[in-house]
């Protein structure tokens, strides 16, 4: 006798089942560069525990990424990237913002304004770089067919 499983499951494991095939494009020595070049230079200054804002910044690549996966399948039926990525602005917002007060709460800054809007844009430029290069890579699985 056959299970009966709703549509809304159905759709969680089909989620899930891109997701897994989506973190397989994703490297964790890529994460670990880009961390070090947007970062690098507040770490550097600042005695930030490495480990765990590292870790943050992995959790935070991989959410954008598959974000950025996620609308790719937009851009496939012809939509471009900037159009898909005002549909998901309010995610993508809410991550740097997100990114933005995990850092701080680990960096121990004070409250210095310019350093402040420093990280703030480094922030934004490492979500939106991690959301691009989810975009595109999942555009790319669309159109070879392996979604």
């Amino acid at each position: 006798m056959n299970e009966i499983i709703s549509l809304k499951q159905k759709r969680h494991q089909k989620q899930l089942k891109y997701e897994r095939k989506m973190l397989k494009e994703l490297s964790l020595v890529e994460i670990q560069a880009k961390i070090e070049d947007c970062f690098g230079s507040f770490i550097n200054k600042r005695k930030i525990k490495d480990t765990s804002t590292e870790d943050g910044c992995v959790d935070f690549a991989i959410e954008a990424f598959l974000l950025g996966a996620k609308y790719s399948k937009f851009g496939y039926y012809g939509e471009s990237m900037q159009s898909a990525n005002r549909r998901c602005r309010y995610e993508e917002k809410q991550l740097i913002d997100d990114l933005y007060d995990y850092f701080v709460h680990w960096g121990e800054f004070g409250s210095q304004e310019m350093l402040l809007e420093s990280i703030y844009y480094a922030c934004e430029y490492y979500v939106q770089s991690w959301w691009k290069a989810g975009f595109i890579k999942g555009e790319k699985r669309y159109k070879l067919r392996l979604h």
